[in-house]
Formats: structure tokens, C-alpha cells, sequence
């Protein structure tokens, strides 16, 4: 009789041997995390989330991040859940897409997410060759680029794919075709070229479509009408134009048609008024024309309603009974005048309202403080009088945008009772007195902007608050420059005010701080050599001020330094040597913040105002990454230019006007390769102006004039077209095809005029020029041997 202790034994060896993934995928699986650590070891500080558990001694199917399912003999691996698989603390680290190549063993598989993982380059050509059970893949936000391959239009049982936030290039493939059984398609956020092809039509099982985010351009295609099971249809942030078919009202299971941000034209069509389930309609930022149809409110099932930025027009006289029931209206730039229509009243469970520029008249409705609205946005209208304090008893308020508009008074006490405002934006109106208090206590507040306004007083306490954007600029406050700000604060805009003294060392206390800007105050003392800690600080703007000293040269260890106006101010001594290495101005950091991203509803931050080529511009806040600027101009610096400057290779606009500079134009300013102005007037500057100069390609502002310069102005290039008279004037000898004044050495010799007695010494050369030509004849006979007569002589005379 066997022994029952060896009989369990057995049992359970066989049924645990039995339940192991197969090995061979667990080795495919230990390869690739074997690829994904020898690709980053490079890296100081990195962890795999998830992956610490995957180790040969162990059963695969007992990993993170992996799960089995029983067969009827063993278990095989179907879920890979690979999200975020590595982390650091450092710049993200990229892994190359080659380490993908051994999940094409993992045949079993049925759902795969390697999304957010910052992978580069092609997908390996064979990854999907063996994958084809799957059913939900997910590879969006990596760097992937390259054409999708062809092997995932194989994979039949497809209904799930994201491919969003990458780097694809070319058309969707005819392979789409053959995605029969496919629910779910997104190609978002990628940079795919050309027309949506015809062949989506196949896809007649399809329940979603995205395809936000790409190049396409050209029409929706017309089969997208065969896809009778498609719920929603995602096409935004794209440059489709045509029309909208006509009959896309055919599509009746449609809950989402968000065709926004693309150049479509053409009326809205009326068969949309048969989507009987539609839930969001987003036509936004595109170039649709006429009248908005009154029909769209009759769509019951409708909850959000998008269709600013167009050509679309309201018609006041429609007497409005909405029977849907909004969540969120967006009628932005629709041309509405008047008073905010009151119909809006009635929307019960609205939740979002952008009426934004329009031309909206009257005074904030007491109905609309009443709603408990999560964000309203009214900026850009007409609308005047003092804000309702019942406004501020909302609990539900996080968005309130009333900028530019003509609102005044002072600001309701009770500003406070709603803590639950993230983005408070009032600028470009008439309120006056001072802050109230209790706007300490919005502890959420991210984003405050009450620039262009007449406030005055006191600023509050800010601190607890997580304030990252503050924009008190243009306004009447005095007194000291404020420092009770969050340590959260990203951008500190306190520029045209009266605020005087020197700047607070508590700045320092700011750590995350990027934006400084105290232009146009009273600032005085000297620059302080503190700013050196702001290791964040990528714009500085204390333009116009009474600060005087020399400049730190520690200012040149911020190595996010981009922007940098302390222009017309006291300041002397030399430019350091040291500003050669601003990192931040030879390469330009691919960085902008974009509080706007978080939220609904886009926000158009103020512009920094900088003196650009001649003239006071904004920078936009949604482009400011792509400037470096330099501008040290009215000051009273002295010494000569560091050659150092030259490095700075990402700088778009140099500018040391009006200050006493002398010496001569560093050659090296031919390597600015992305300068596009340059002002050196009013200096001391001497000697020629560099000829390496002519190298710079992007040039289109150069002012050399009231200094001490001379010699030839370069030629080539950009610099044949900088001939505007003003930019050389009042130098000493300065000459060129810029200027119309010829160069010595470029003048064409000078004929001889004949000089009054020329008798003996035009004889004498006769006379010479006989006898050589005489004696050369007869050498040329003598040597010849030929002996003949000779013809009676002609004398031989030189020309002269």
C-alpha cells in the first residue's frame, strides 16, 4: 500500500508544476526586465515600480504587474499591466523600444499597457507577430515613432488600442480594414500626417473612435457613416476642414461627437437633431458660419454644449425653452450682446458656463451668483458694476474668470467664504481699495491674477495658500516688495506698481519661484547677490528701476536663466565674464507652465512686456519658452564686452545700448546663431565691426550706431539686408553697400591724365622700344639658321 504522505506530496508537487506559467514565457519575461535595467543603469537615481518581484526562483503568474488565467493543464500569462515601470528623481529616463521584443513571446497574452513609460524609436517590426489574442493594448504617452506597424491591423480581436501622445508618422494603414471585431480605437496626441483613410468604414463593430491630436488634414471621410456602432467619435486638436457629413445623424448611437480645434466650415447640419443619445457636442475653434441653431437645445439627452471660436452667430429675438439639461455651455466668441441670457437661469445642473468674448452689457445677474457653478468664465465682455457678495458663498465655485471687462468697486469682503476657488482671475477692470483678508483663507487658490486693476493697500497673506501663479502687476500698491507668498509659487508678476525699497532677502524663501518680474517700481540698492539661490529661476525682469552697483557675476550659476531685463537702471562695473555660461541662453529649455491644462476652460496668461527690436512687445505666456532674452541696455556699464557672450548660442535678442562699453565687437558674435537682434549704439565701441558677423542666419535687427566704429561693414548673408542708415549713424568711418559709402580698398584704379610736357618721355620709349624690338629680330634669325633677304626695316614701337 502506498504511503499517503508521499501520495500528498505528489499531489501537491504535480498541481503546483501543473499551475506554473510556462517557462518560456517567464524567461521572455526576465529578458525584457533584464534589456529595461541594462538600457537605464545609467541613471543615478531610478526604481522599477513593480517589477522587484520578477526573479527566476519564483512562479511568473506570482509577479506584480502580471496575472495568469487556469487552462486545463496549466496557467499561461494574459495581463501585463507595465505602467509607469520606472521611476526617478532625476529627468526621465528613456528606455529604447528594442527592449519590447521579447513580449512577442508571450503569445497568451490578452491585455498589454506599456503606456507612460517614455520609450523611444520604432515598435519592433515582430512585436505583434505572435500577440494575436489580444484584446486591450495601451501604449500611449512613450516617444514612439515611425509608422504603426502593420501587425497590429492583424490583430482581429482588437478592442481596446491607444496609441496617444506619441510620435507616429504616416496615414492610418488600409490594414484598418481588417479590425472587424474592434470596439475601442485611439491614435490621440501623435503626429500622424495625412487624410483619415476611407478604409475606417471596415471597422463596422467599432464603438469608439480617437483620433485627437494628429496631423490629419482633408475631410471626415464619408464611410465613417457605416460605422452604425459608434458611440463616440473623437477627432480634435487636428486640421480637418470640409464639412461635416451631412448625414452623420445617421450614426444614432452616438453619446460624443468632439470634432474641436480643426479648420472645418460649412453650417452645422441638421440631421445631428436625430442623435437621440447624444451627451457631448464639442464644434469649438473651428470656422462653421451662420446662425446657431435654436434645435440643438431640443436634443433631451445633451449635458455638454462647445461651440466657441467659430463664425457663429446668436439671434437675441429667439425666445429660448431648452429641453436639455446642461452640465456645461460653452458660447465663447458667438457674438452675443446684451444682457447674459436669462434662459441659462433654468439650467438647474450647470456646472460650467463660458460666455467669454462676446459683447456681453448689464451687471453680474443675482440669478448667476446664486448657481452653484464650478466655473464661469465672462472675461472679454462689457459688463460693469460691483460683483455680488452671494457669489462668494458658493462652496462649489473653483473657476471665476471676469478679466477685461468694466467692472469696479471694491472687492466683497467675504471673498474668502469661497474656499474652494482654484483660479481667480479679475484683470483689466476698475476695482479699487484694497484686497480683503479674507482672501488668506481660499487655502486651493493656484492661480490669482488682479493685474490692471486700481488696487492699492496692503497685500494680504498669502502663504498657506498653494498659490503658483500671482499677478498683482499694474495696480497702485506701495510700500515694501512683498514676500508672504506660498513656497509654491512658480510666477510672481508685481511689475508697475510704486513699491520702493531693496529687494527682500526672504525672496530666497521661494524656492520653486521661475518668474520674477518687478518692473517699472522704485526698486533702489544694489542687486543683490541672493538671487543666486533662486535655482529655479528661469525669467528675471527688473526693467526700469533705480538699482545701482555692479551685476553679481553668481547670477550666472542659475542655470535655467533665460530671460534677463534689468535694463534701465544705476548699474555699473562690468558685464561678468561669467554670463558666457547661462546654460539657460546657450541651449533654451523645452519648459512652459501651463496652469490652463488643468482645467477646462483655456486661459490666456498676461504677456511679458520686454523691449523687442525697437519696441515694447508681449511675449505670450504660451510661447515664452522658445525666447532668450539678454537686455543690460541704459545702465552705466563700463569695460568690454566678454568674449564669453559669443557661447550664448540659444540667445534671440542682445541688447547693451546706452551704457559706456568700449573696446572692440567680439569676433566671437558670429557664433549667435539664433540672435535675431542685436543693439550695441550708443557706447564707445571702437575698431571694424567683426566680419564673422555675416554668419548669423536669423538676424533682422542690428544697431551699431554713436559709437567710435570704422572700416568696412560685413557683407553676406543677413547682413547684406541690415542697411537701414539710422543703425550706423554718428561713427567715425564706417563704409559699405549698407550705407552707400564705397570702401577704400572696393574704389577702381584711377586712369592717368596726361601730364603737360610728355614730348622727350614719350620719344625715349619709342626709342627703346625700337631697339628691342630690333635685337630681338635678329637673335630669332641668328638661332633659326634661315638666311634670307630682309624686307627694307620698319621701326617697331610699343604701345603704351
Amino acid at each position: 500500500m502506498a504511503n499517503p504522505n508521499l501520495l500528498f506530496l505528489f499531489f501537491i508537487f504535480f498541481t503546483t508544476t501543473s499551475l506554473s506559467c510556462p517557462d518560456y514565457q517567464k524567461q521572455a519575461l526576465l529578458q525584457f526586465k533584464s534589456l529595461i535595467i541594462k538600457n537605464i543603469n545609467s541613471s543615478s537615481d531610478y526604481s522599477l515600480v513593480g517589477l522587484d518581484s520578477w526573479n527566476s526562483s519564483s512562479d511568473c503568474c506570482q509577479w506584480e504587474l502580471v496575472t495568469c488565467r487556469n487552462k486545463s493543464s496549466s496557467r499561461s500569462v494574459t495581463f501585463l499591466n507595465l505602467y509607469f515601470m520606472v521611476a526617478s528623481s532625476d529627468n526621465p529616463i528613456s528606455i529604447p523600444s528594442s527592449a519590447l521584443s521579447p513580449l512577442s513571446q508571450i503569445d497568451t497574452l490578452i491585455f498589454l499597457d506599456i503606456s507612460s513609460n517614455n520609450i523611444l524609436g520604432e515598435i519592433p517590426s515582430n512585436l505583434f507577430a505572435n500577440l494575436t489574442r489580444l484584446i486591450h493594448l495601451d501604449m500611449h504617452l512613450n516617444n514612439f515613432s515611425g509608422k504603426i506597424p502593420p501587425q497590429i491591423f492583424q490583430l482581429k480581436r482588437l478592442q481596446f488600442l491607444d496609441l496617444s501622445s506619441n510620435f507616429f508618422t504616416g496615414m492610418l494603414r488600409k490594414e484598418l480594414g481588417s479590425l472587424q471585431n474592434l470596439k475601442v480605437l485611439k491614435l490621440a496626441d501623435n503626429s500622424i500626417a495625412g487624410n483619415i483613410s476611407e478604409e475606417i468604414g471596415n471597422l463596422t463593430k467599432l464603438q469608439q473612435l480617437n483620433l485627437r491630436s494628429n496631423n490629419f488634414f482633408g475631410r471626415i471621410p464619408s464611410s465613417i457613416l457605416y460605422l452604425k456602432d459608434l458611440q463616440e467619435l473623437d477627432v480634435r486638436d487636428n486640421s480637418l476642414s470640409m464639412e461635416i457629413p451631412a448625414n452623420i445623424g445617421d450614426l444614432t448611437n452616438l453619446t460624443t461627437l468632439a470634432l474641436s480645434n480643426n479648420r472645418m466650415t460649412g453650417e452645422i447640419p441638421s440631421s445631428i437633431k436625430k442623435l437621440s443619445k447624444l451627451k457631448v457636442l464639442r464644434l469649438q475653434d473651428n470656422l462653421f458660419t451662420r446662425g446657431i441653431p435654436s434645435w440643438l437645445f431640443d436634443i433631451r439627452s445633451l449635458q455638454e454644449l462647445f461651440l466657441g471660436g467659430n463664425n457663429l452667430t446668436w439671434d437675441n429675438s429667439v425666445e429660448l425653452v431648452p429641453k436639455c439639461i446642461l452640465s456645461q455651455l460653452s458660447l465663447k466668441s458667438c457674438r452675443l450682446s446684451g444682457r447674459i441670457p436669462e434662459w441659462i437661469s433654468r439650467q438647474k445642473t450647470l456646472n460650467v458656463l463660458d460666455l467669454s468674448e462676446n459683447m456681453l452689457q448689464g451687471t453680474f445677474p443675482q440669478w448667476l451668483a446664486e448657481i452653484e457653478l464650478s466655473a464661469i468664465d465672462l472675461s472679454g465682455n462689457e459688463l460693469s458694476g460691483s460683483l455680488p457678495p452671494r457669489l462668494f458663498e458658493s462652496q462649489s465655485l473653483s473657476v471665476l474668470a471676469l478679466s477685461r471687462n468694466n467692472f469696479s468697486g471694491e472687492l466683497p469682503d467675504n471673498i474668502g467664504n469661497a474656499n474652494g476657488i482654484i483660479v481667480f482671475m479679475l484683470s483689466a477692470n476698475n476695482f479699487s481699495g484694497q484686497i480683503p483678508e479674507s482672501i488668506s483663507e481660499i487655502y486651493r487658490l493656484i492661480l490669482l491674477d488682479l493685474s490692471g486693476n486700481r488696487l492699492s493697500g496692503k497685500i494680504p497673506d498669502l502663504g498657506n495658500a498653494l498659490l503658483a501663479y500671482i499677478d498683482f502687476s499694474s495696480n497702485e500698491f506701495s510700500g515694501e516688495v512683498p514676500v508672504t507668498f506660498s513656497e509654491e509659487t512658480m510666477i510672481l508678476s508685481l511689475g508697475n506698481n510704486n513699491f520702493s525699497g531693496k529687494l527682500p532677502k526672504n525672496l530666497t524663501n521661494l524656492s520653486k519661484l521661475q518668474h520674477l518680474d518687478l518692473h517699472d517700481n522704485k526698486i533702489t540698492g544694489e542687486l543683490p547677490t541672493f538671487l543666486s539661490q533662486l535655482s529655479s529661476l528661469e525669467v528675471l525682469n527688473l526693467r526700469n528701476n533705480s538699482l545701482e552697483g555692479s551685476i553679481p557675476h553668481t547670477i550666472a550659476n542659475l542655470t535655467s536663466l533665460r530671460i534677463v531685463d534689468v535694463s534701465n537702471n544705476n548699474l555699473n562695473g562690468e558685464i561678468p565674464v561669467k554670463f558666457g555660461n547661462l546654460v539657460g541662453m546657450i541651449e533654451t529649455p523645452n519648459t512652459i507652465i501651463s496652469v490652463e491644462d488643468m482645467f477646462s476652460i483655456p486661459f490666456e496668461f498676461n504677456d511679458l512686456i520686454v523691449n523687442w527690436k525697437k519696441s515694447k512687445r508681449g511675449l505670450s505666456s504660451r510661447s515664452l519658452d522658445i525666447y532668450s532674452l539678454l537686455d543690460l541696455s541704459k545702465n552705466q556699464l563700463s569695460g568690454e564686452i566678454p568674449a564669453s557672450l559669443g557661447h550664448l548660442k540659444g540667445l534671440k535678442l542682445l541688447n547693451i545700448s546706452y551704457n559706456q562699453i568700449s573696446g572692440k565687437i567680439p569676433e566671437s558674435f558670429g557664433d549667435l546663431e539664433s540672435v535675431e537682434s542685436l543693439d550695441l549704439s550708443h557706447n564707445r565701441l571702437s575698431g571694424s565691426i567683426p566680419q564673422t558677423l555675416s554668419k548669423l542666419q536669423e538676424l533682422t535687427t542690428f544697431d551699431v550706431s554713436n559709437n567710435h566704429l570704422e572700416g568696412q561693414i560685413p557683407a553676406g548673408g543677413q547682413m547684406d539686408t541690415m542697411n537701414d542708415l539710422n543703425y550706423y549713424a554718428n561713427n567715425s568711418g564706417l563704409c559699405g553697400m549698407q550705407i552707400k559709402v564705397v570702401c577704400p580698398t572696393e574704389q577702381p584704379p584711377a586712369v592717368a591724365e596726361p601730364p603737360e610736357e610728355e614730348g622727350w618721355f614719350s620719344w625715349a620709349a619709342v626709342g627703346i622700344g625700337y631697339s628691342v624690338c630690333l635685337l630681338a629680330s635678329v637673335a630669332i634669325i641668328f638661332f633659326s639658321g634661315f638666311i634670307r633677304k630682309l624686307p627694307p626695316h620698319r621701326p617697331c614701337i610699343r604701345r603704351r
